[in-house]
């Protein structure tokens, strides 16, 4: 699981119903302990009652009807009584055990508890009451009495039953309300991280060149350390390109010289030196114009540069027409507003040499297209000239430097194009173009970093 977010959420659902469901139960055992208690007091009172009912009458023992609560005359009201003792009858010398039942027992029997104290679970008529039973031994009149007094259970577990839904219920809903607010003040807490990803996003894009340095304590450092890296890269990029750049206005003039030197007259009488001579300096100029260019590309770790379709497309052309002449048709194919993820220089000189190798050689149109991929980019450049024969496109490709010897057309021109694609990791393929002539196809890769802004 990748979101933080989720995570949090997730912990957060997963403490919340762990400790709401033990406090759930600890709470509804000590109230049903409490209950219970209270209830045993009042049974205890009830068997004191009953205590004081009992008199001495002509007879013994009697119960004083008065002093007993109307519940108990009732069948099966809810209240019941049992007492237990013994009584010595007139025609017998042996005590013999006496019970007496509440009249609210009807015709059934209440079994007296085993010991003294509050004991639960007993079922009891037609409706199968449960009962709340408590039992006391006393001694009056000179007799041990034991009184046991019930109570139906029913109304108060039901009621307890319906507090338990209730309690659930509304424990559901403070946990859903808890993981809105949860989410909310997630959301909100994130807030800073999701506006340094679209920075980044922005920084990919050409947009900004720094991550703005207002963020929370914790990504301070962060934020710190990518503008002192994206600073430290740019500076390092500025000095190397300005090395190259002075390194190649250095060796110009001297190689300007070598080369008028080999065409001097005092080389008239060795033509074949002559020859050589200026056919090695030729290649180490070129030579050293395309690795010079290798250099910069393998330097350019900017990452907002880009290239505006819109803006500078329409340029090219117009410079392109005015070289080549207005008899040629130059279009192109490229989705409005369409930001490419490379250097403005490096694509102009990309895509002016294409252009440039097109247009010599094309009869009356020449055609760019440019569409976004699953992996990356596909530019592609059409003429309606002769082309290249599919025998022969593969050995151009494949020439190295002597592909700069081919005629004006297909030869620095493509070299240096075929520098920049491999210095991107892309692609370039000859094709027959739709036109009659050749299409250049290139095929280029997104760079990581913007996938991975993309992405998130």
């Amino acid at each position: 699981m990748k979101s933080i977010q989720a995570r949090l959420s997730l912990g957060l659902i997963a403490a919340l119903v762990v400790i709401g469901l033990a406090l759930a139960q600890l709470t509804l055992w000590l109230f049903e302990a409490g209950l219970q208690r209270y209830l045993e007091t009042g049974l205890r009172k009830e068997s004191e009652n009953l205590l004081v009912a009992l008199v001495k009458g002509p007879n013994g023992i009697q119960l004083d009807e008065r002093r007993v609560s109307a519940a108990y005359q009732r069948p099966f009201s809810g209240y019941y009584f049992r007492i237990d003792f013994e009584q010595t009858a007139p025609s017998r010398a042996v005590p013999e055990p006496v019970t007496w039942r509440s009249r609210s027992l009807w015709d059934l029997d209440m079994p007296k508890p085993d010991s003294t104290g509050l004991e639960s679970g007993y079922k009891l008529g037609p409706e199968g009451q449960e009962l709340l039973a408590f039992r006391a031994d006393y001694r009056r009149l000179g007799k041990d009495i034991s009184i046991s007094v019930a109570q139906d259970y029913s109304p108060v577990r039901d009621g307890f039953r319906r507090m338990q839904q209730i309690g659930l219920g509304l424990g559901v809903v403070a946990l859903l309300l808890i993981l809105v607010l949860q989410r909310i003040t997630v959301t909100r807490s994130l807030r800073p991280l999701e506006r340094a990803r679209q920075q980044i996003a922005q920084l990919q894009q050409g947009q900004r060149s720094q991550l703005d340095a207002r963020v929370p304590s914790e990504l301070e450092p962060l934020v710190a350390q990518i503008n002192h890296l994206l600073a430290h890269t740019e500076d390092s990029l500025r000095r190397s390109r300005n090395a190259l750049g002075n390194l190649g206005h250095a060796l110009k003039t001297p190689l300007a010289v070598l080369l008028s030197l080999a065409s001097s007259e005092r080389l008239e009488g060795l033509p074949e030196v002559r020859a050589q001579l200026r056919e090695q300096l030729e290649q180490i100029q070129q030579r050293l114009t395309r690795e010079l260019n290798r250099a910069r590309l393998a330097g350019d770790a900017l990452p907002g540069a880009q290239f505006d379709c819109d803006a500078e497309l329409p340029g090219l052309l117009a410079t392109l027409a005015m070289i080549h002449g207005e008899g040629l048709l130059l279009e192109h194919d490229v989705p409005p507003s369409l930001l490419l993820p490379w250097d403005r220089e490096d694509l102009l000189e990309l895509l002016g040499n294409l252009l440039d190798n097109a247009c010599k050689w094309a009869d009356s149109e020449v055609r760019l297209g440019i569409a976004p991929t699953v992996e990356g980019f596909h530019l592609w450049v059409d003429d309606d000239g002769p082309g290249i024969p599919e025998t022969a496109r593969q050995q151009v490709l494949e020439r190295g430097s002597r592909l700069d010897e081919q005629v004006d057309g297909h030869g620095l021109g493509l070299g240096i194009v075929r520098d920049i694609v491999d210095a991107w990791g892309g692609r370039l393929a000859l094709q027959e173009s739709p036109l009659g002539g050749l299409r250049v196809s290139l095929s280029l890769p997104r760079r990581a970093l913007i996938d991975a802004a993309e992405s998130s």
